[in-house]
């Protein structure tokens, strides 16, 4: 007999689904979970940790400013008369060792928080897509489930059972 014939009914015989939700789709239904945060990388541990994870963050925030990169550059031309001084460690070594690594560390660090920025803002946006797939998708079940009680309906209607 073909997979979808119509035969005539035997008892309990009808056409039977039941939807089972995978669990993420349940946990994003019931809100119980969330694009993740800078925060909730953060440890949890001990005081000790926590503080050293809090002044990290304060101190990457300073540090990784524009206007941290200026007070850098400034910093690096005081020092620059002295490197160029008769035994001086000269302009190559002081472009090198204090000027770069100063304001560099500063400017790359800005641009580390831009790109993370952006990086987020896809990591939300991919969220919100799954979450408009996923509605789409309760969307489909929900309309699926109509047709197989008109399907049902029919089928009792003709006196027939589907395999």
């Amino acid at each position: 007999m073909p997979p979808h014939s119509i035969r005539p009914p035997r008892g309990d015989d009808t056409m039977k689904f039941e939807h089972k939700p995978h669990a993420r789709t349940l946990a994003i239904l019931e809100h119980r979970v969330h694009p993740t945060k800078t925060r909730d990388q953060l440890p949890k541990g001990n005081l000790y940790t926590r503080v050293n994870s809090w002044l990290a963050v304060k101190i990457t925030l300073g540090v990784g400013s524009m206007t941290c990169a200026w007070l850098f550059c400034i910093l690096a031309f005081l020092g620059l008369p002295a490197a160029l001084a008769k035994g001086g460690e000269g302009p190559v070594a002081w472009i090198a060792q204090t000027f770069l690594q100063l304001v560099l560390l500063s400017i790359i660090i800005v641009g580390t928080n831009i790109q993370s920025a952006a990086s987020d803002k896809r990591a939300q946006d991919t969220y919100a897509d799954a979450e408009a797939v996923l509605h789409e998708a309760m969307q489909i079940q929900a309309h699926l489930e109509v047709q197989d009680k008109a399907l049902t309906a029919l089928v009792a209607k003709l006196g027939a059972a589907v395999d």
